[in-house]
C-alpha cells in the first residue's frame, strides 16, 4: 500500500465520520436532519467497510463501534465522583390562591430570596424528565465511560450500551471543553419509539414495555448491546458533574447552552425565570404542553441559574437547597372495567376498547382505554370487572397496563372476539398469524366510509380529479355521500349547498358569497370529473373497491386472467388461488368481500350508474392449463392428498361426480393410498365440504365455458418481457408508461438486473441507466417507446 493511498483512505474515513457525527448533531440536537436516513446508512456502510479493509484506520471513537460487546455476568460498579443527588418534591395542594396551592414552591422561592438578599431571582427551568438518569464521563474530548445513577453513591458501567445511542456524542464538537467532563442528563424513549416497539413486538407475539420509562431502563440494562441499538433510545443533557482542567460558565442556562455547542441534545423547553410568578407561570406553560411534547415528563425541574448562589445555598440531607423539582399529577392510575367494546377505525381494524369506571389520570379524565387487540386481552386477561392499571401519556390513547388479579370479582369470564362488526354486522375476519381482526364490510361500514370514498376516488383507482380528503369529510357529515356509488347521483346543487353548509359551521364564509356572488366552476369541475370517471379500467374499478389486500398489481392479475367483472365476482376462493401471485388470504379476502350481500349492492349500483371498462374481455385461455379436478382436489387441502394422488384421481375419474359415486374401493383400484383414500371419505362425508367443492366444480366449468374455443393468439406482444423506466418522459406520465406496458403483457419492474428485458431512459436519467450500462442491458429513449407503443396498441 503506497502512502499517497494510505493518505487517501484515511482522509476518506476522517469524512465518513464527520459526516454521521455531523448529522447526529443536527439530527438529535438541533432538530434539522440535513441528510436523509438512507444517506445516514450508506455513509455508515461505507466508514464500516473501510475499516474493515484497513484496521489501522479504526478508532475507538468511530460511530461503527457504538456497538459492543456483550457484557459478562452484569455490570461493574463505577463510584461517582460528585454524588448524583436526587431532588426534593413538591404537589399541587387544595387551597385558593397560587401561593396556597403552590406552597412549597412559594417557601422554596421565599428562602432562596431571604438567604441570598435578593429579591425575585433568576432559576433555570427544564422539564422534568421520565427516563433514566446517567453520567457521561469525557477526556481529552472522548467519550470514556457511562454510568446509571444507582443510589446515587455508587452506578452501574453502562458504557457499551451508552455507545449505541445516536444522540451521545463520542466525541465532543467545538472547542473550549475541559480535560475531564462528566455531563449528566437523562436517557429517555420517545413516545414514537416506543409506540412503534410495542406494535412490533405485538405483531410477533412479544412481551409489550409497560411505558416509555422501563423501556428507556430496560433497554440500557441489557447485557447484550446489540439489543439496546434496536431498541431506539434518545438523550437529553441537563447538568455537569466532575469538571478538570478547564471552567465553565457562571449560570447554569449558559453551561446548557455550552453543552449543546459541544453537542450534547438540551431540551427545547429549557429556560429561565424570575421569582414565583416566573416559576408558576413556566410551570403552567409545559403543562400545557405535555401532552404534545415528544417524550414523557412527570413534572419541572427549577434550579438557581447562578452557581455561586447554589454554593451558598448548599445541600440538606441528600438533596440541593437551591433545586426542586415541581411534580404534576399521575399519569397512572388503578380502575374498574366496566365493558369491553369494539371500536372499529376508518381502515377497518377492530380494536378491543375498555369502557371505565372514570378516573383522573394526568389532570383527565379517563372513561375509555385501548386495550390494542384481541391478543393483547389475552396476555392480559382482561375481564369485565376487573381492576386495572390505566396509563395516560401525551398524545398515546390511553391504556390498560395490567390487572391486578388479587382484587377480581368471583365468576368473571375471559373476553371473546365478537364474530360482527358492532356497526354494519358484517363478519370480522381475521388473517393467519396477525394479530388484527377487520370488518369486511367494506363499502358499507359507516366506520370505514370515509377512507373508502377517499381510497375510490384517488388518482390510482376511479382518478376522481378534485374529491379530496376535505370534500368527502363534508359530503360523509352532512349525508350527501354513503357509499361510492352516491358520488354519481351528485348535482351542482348538492355541492354549493354543501360547501355553504361547511364554510357556516367552520365559520369561513368568504366576503363575496355573503354579498350573494357565488363561485360555482369548481362544482362544475367536479361533476365533470365525476362523470369522466364511469370510462375506466377494471384493474382501475377493482383498485378503488378497497378490497383487502388488492392493490394495483393483484388487481390487474384479476383482469387479465378473468377478463371480466362478472366473473370475478362469482369466483370461490379456492379457484382464485389458481392465478398468479394470489394465495390463500388474498383469496378469502377477494371472495368474501363480493359475497357480503351490501357490497354486491353498492356495486350493481355502481355498474347502474353508467360505470364501463375500456378493457374487460374473455378469461385467458392459459387458464385452461390451470384449471381441472386435480387442482379443485389440491386447493380442498385434504390431508395425505398430495399432488401425485390428485392427478391419479383426475386421470380416472373426469368428474367430480363420478370420483364421489366411485368411493373408496374405487379410488384405492386406481392406485390411491389408503391413508389418502380414508381422509378423503371423511371430507366428502361432511356436507358442508362437499357443498363447497361442488361450488368450486360448478363455478371451473362455468369458467372453461367462458373461454373462447379459438383465439388469434394466447400470448399478448410483450409477454415475458420485464421493463425498468427511469427519467422524466416528455409525452406521458411514468405511471401511464407503466400502465401501456403492462396491458401488452409486460412486467414494469422498479430495479435493474440481469433478467431486465430493456430500460427506457428519460431525461435526467440517474443510476438505473449507470446499471443498465454496467449489465449491458439494452436502452430505449422515448421516441423508441412510443414507436413500440404506437404499433402495438394500433393493432390491438
Amino acid at each position: 500500500m503506497s502512502q499517497r493511498q494510505a493518505t487517501d483512505w484515511r482522509a476518506e474515513a476522517a469524512e465518513l465520520r464527520d459526516k454521521i457525527e455531523r448529522a447526529n448533531y443536527r439530527y438529535h440536537v438541533l432538530d434539522d436532519p440535513e441528510i436523509t436516513d438512507a444517506e445516514y446508512d450508506g455513509a455508515m456502510r461505507a466508514l464500516e467497510a473501510l475499516e474493515q479493509a484497513h484496521p489501522e484506520l479504526a478508532t475507538s471513537d468511530s460511530p461503527t463501534r457504538r456497538v459492543g460487546a456483550r457484557a459478562q455476568g452484569g455490570f461493574a460498579e463505577v463510584r461517582h465522583v460528585i454524588p448524583m443527588l436526587s431532588l426534593n418534591n413538591a404537589f399541587e395542594q387544595e387551597g385558593e390562591g397560587e401561593r396556597e396551592r403552590f406552597r412549597e414552591i412559594a417557601e422554596f422561592e421565599r428562602r432562596i430570596e431571604q438567604t441570598l438578599d435578593r429579591r425575585n431571582p433568576v432559576f433555570s427551568v427544564e422539564p422534568k424528565l421520565d427516563g433514566l438518569a446517567i453520567s457521561l464521563r469525557y477526556e481529552d474530548g472522548v467519550f470514556m465511560q457511562g454510568a446509571t445513577r444507582g443510589d446515587g453513591e455508587t452506578g452501574e458501567d453502562v458504557t457499551a450500551n451508552l455507545r449505541t445511542v445516536r444522540a451521545i456524542p463520542l466525541r465532543l464538537r467545538g472547542e473550549g471543553w475541559p480535560r475531564v467532563l462528566e455531563v449528566r442528563g437523562e436517557v429517555i424513549m420517545l413516545h414514537k419509539d416506543f409506540e412503534a416497539f410495542n406494535a412490533r413486538a405485538r405483531e410477533h407475539g412479544e412481551k409489550t414495555l409497560a411505558n416509555p420509562r422501563n423501556g428507556a431502563a430496560g433497554s440500557l440494562r441489557q447485557l447484550d448491546p446489540a439489543i439496546t441499538a434496536r431498541r431506539k433510545l434518545s438523550f437529553f443533557a441537563y447538568a455537569v458533574g466532575d469538571v478538570q482542567g478547564g471552567e465553565l460558565p457562571p449560570t447554569h442556562s449558559k453551561t446548557l447552552a455550552r453543552l449543546r455547542d459541544w453537542g450534547f441534545p438540551v431540551s427545547p423547553e429549557v429556560d429561565t425565570a424570575k421569582g414565583f410568578d416566573g416559576l408558576v407561570a413556566y410551570y403552567h406553560r409545559i403543562g400545557a404542553k405535555r401532552d404534545k411534547l415528544p417524550y414523557d415528563i412527570d413534572g419541572v425541574v427549577y434550579k438557581l441559574d447562578d452557581y455561586e448562589g447554589q454554593r451558598v445555598m448548599g445541600f440538606v440531607s441528600r438533596a440541593p437547597r437551591w433545586a426542586i423539582a415541581h411534580k404534576f399529577p399521575a399519569q397512572e392510575q388503578t380502575t374498574t372495567v366496566e365493558a369491553i367494546e369494539i371500536n372499529i377505525g376508518r381502515t377497518g381494524a377492530a380494536t378491543p376498547l375498555a369502557r371505565l369506571k372514570p378516573v383522573q389520570v394526568g389532570g383527565v379524565t379517563v372513561s375509555n382505554a385501548t386495550l390494542h387487540n384481541a391478543d393483547q386481552v389475552a396476555r392480559l386477561d382482561v375481564r369485565v370487572g376487573d381492576t386495572v392499571i390505566v396509563r395516560r401519556a401525551g398524545d398515546v390513547i390511553p391504556e390498560v397496563l395490567r390487572v391486578m388479579p388479587d382484587l377480581r370479582p368471583p365468576h368473571t369470564q375471559p373476553w371473546q372476539m365478537p364474530t360482527h362488526c358492532p356497526v354494519c354486522n358484517s363478519a370480522l375476519l381475521r388473517e393467519e398469524g396477525e394479530a388484527a381482526w377487520r370488518c369486511s364490510g367494506g363499502l358499507i361500514c359507516a366506520a370505514q366510509r370515509k377512507e373508502a370514498l377517499i381510497h375510490f376516488a384517488a388518482r390510482r383507482a376511479m382518478d376522481i380529479d378534485g374529491i379530496g380528503e376535505r370534500f368527502v369529510e363534508a359530503l360523509v357529515d352532512f349525508g350527501y355521500v354513503h357509499t361510492p356509488a352516491d358520488l354519481y347521483t351528485l348535482t351542482l346543487d348538492n355541492f354549493l349547498e354543501m360547501k355553504s353548509r361547511a364554510d357556516e359551521r367552520d365559520g369561513t364564509t368568504p366576503e363575496t358569497v355573503k354579498q350573494g356572488k357565488v363561485a360555482t366552476k369548481w362544482a362544475e369541475n367536479l361533476i365533470e370529473a365525476i362523470a369522466a370517471s364511469k370510462h375506466t379500467t377494471l384493474p382501475r374499478f377493482l383498485f378503488g373497491l378497497g378490497i383487502m389486500h388488492i392493490g394495483e398489481s393483484t388487481a390487474k392479475t384479476l383482469a387479465a386472467w378473468l377478463g371480466n367483472l362478472a366473473v370475478i365476482r362469482r369466483m370461490p376462493a379456492s379457484l382464485l388461488r389458481v392465478l398468479p401471485d394470489i394465495g390463500d388470504e388474498v383469496a378469502k379476502s377477494i371472495a368474501g368481500f363480493f359475497a357480503q350481500e351490501g357490497n354486491q349492492k353498492v356495486v350493481d349500483t355502481l355498474l347502474a350508474s353508467g360505470i364501463v371498462f375500456s378493457d374487460e374481455t374473455h378469461p385467458s385461455p392459459k387458464l385452461r392449463q390451470r384449471l381441472d379436478l386435480a387442482v379443485l382436489l389440491d386447493m380442498a387441502g385434504v390431508n395425505k392428498l398430495g399432488p401425485k394422488s390428485t392427478k391419479l384421481l383426475a386421470e380416472h375419474f373426469p368428474s367430480l361426480d363420478k370420483l364421489v359415486a366411485a368411493g373408496p374401493a374405487h379410488w384405492i383400484t386406481a392406485g390411491l393410498p389408503s391413508a389418502a383414500s380414508t381422509n378423503l371419505e371423511a371430507f366428502l362425508a361432511d356436507k358442508t365440504h362437499l357443498q363447497q367443492l361442488r361450488d368450486a366444480d360448478a363455478a371451473m366449468w362455468e369458467l372453461l365455458e367462458a373461454i373462447p374455443k379459438t383465439t388469434k393468439s394466447a400470448t399478448m406482444p410483450l409477454e415475458g418481457q420485464t421493463i425498468v423506466l427511469t427519467g422524466t418522459l416528455a409525452s406521458l406520465s411514468r405511471d401511464d408508461a407503466k400502465e401501456r406496458l403492462e396491458a401488452l403483457g409486460a412486467k414494469v419492474a422498479g430495479s435493474v438486473s440481469k433478467k431486465t428485458s430493456f430500460v427506457v431512459a428519460g431525461e435526467a436519467a440517474g443510476s438505473k441507466l449507470d446499471k443498465a450500462q454496467e449489465l449491458g442491458v439494452e436502452v430505449w429513449d422515448e421516441a423508441r417507446l412510443l414507436e413500440l407503443l404506437a404499433t402495438h396498441e394500433g393493432g390491438a
